[in-house]
């Protein structure tokens, strides 16, 4: 059985440089009936718990360690026995949100995660975050980009660890390099695909 992508949004909040703000955070699921990885773990683990549906949980794989997508990794990983994966150059806002403790893994830029005959490939890309990463599934024809690439344009770079001309030649080397037609599986909000995404950077500049 091929692997599909299930989806689920789910609430809490974003809290980093001294401000609490409400948001809604995509949750994806990558996998087959039997098996699947997580990608992030905000807010609430029933509502993961609910898109994983009884499936074997081999991974949690964080896209970046801002507290709105790791928050309650620790708690899904000692409920489902699975493993943290994150980018180590992301330490710094991990401990900011789990002092103490470390993931169990570290991904690392053109690694390839299988999951029900699936292969996802890491993409380092940085800027919104050091360690943010996007996974790659041309199998599947999608991207999941967490915070690093929108529907209108890059993620914020506003904040501490953050930085617009990182990010912006983080997408295009990385991001831009997919293929038009693939579909960008967002942290938040709507989706989107390459090509429409490249226009819009490029338009931007113009």
């Amino acid at each position: 059985m091929t692997a599909r992508v299930d989806h689920a949004v789910t609430s809490g909040t974003f809290s980093l440089d001294g401000g609490t703000f409400d948001v809604d955070n995509n949750v994806w699921v990558v996998g087959d009936d039997a098996e699947c990885i997580v990608i992030d773990a905000p807010h609430s683990v029933d509502d993961i718990l609910a898109v994983v549906n009884g499936r074997t949980v081999r991974a949690i794989v964080c896209t970046h360690a801002h507290d709105d997508h790791v928050r309650v990794a620790p708690e899904l990983a000692e409920r489902t026995g699975a493993p943290i994966w994150l980018h180590p150059d992301d330490e710094p806002l991990w401990e900011l949100t789990h002092a103490g403790s470390r993931w169990d893994e570290n991904l690392e830029d053109g690694q390839e995660i299988t999951i029900a005959g699936t292969t996802l490939q890491v993409l380092h890309t940085p800027g919104h975050a050091p360690g943010g990463a996007c996974l790659y599934a041309p199998e599947l024809g999608c991207v999941f980009t967490g915070d690093t690439l929108f529907n209108g344009g890059p993620g914020a770079t506003g904040r501490s660890f953050s930085d617009l001309p990182t990010l912006e030649a983080s997408i295009r080397a990385k991001l831009f390099a997919l293929p038009g037609e693939t579909v960008v599986h967002t942290g938040h909000g709507e989706g989107t695909t390459i090509g429409a995404e490249a226009e819009n950077l490029g338009r931007t500049q113009a």
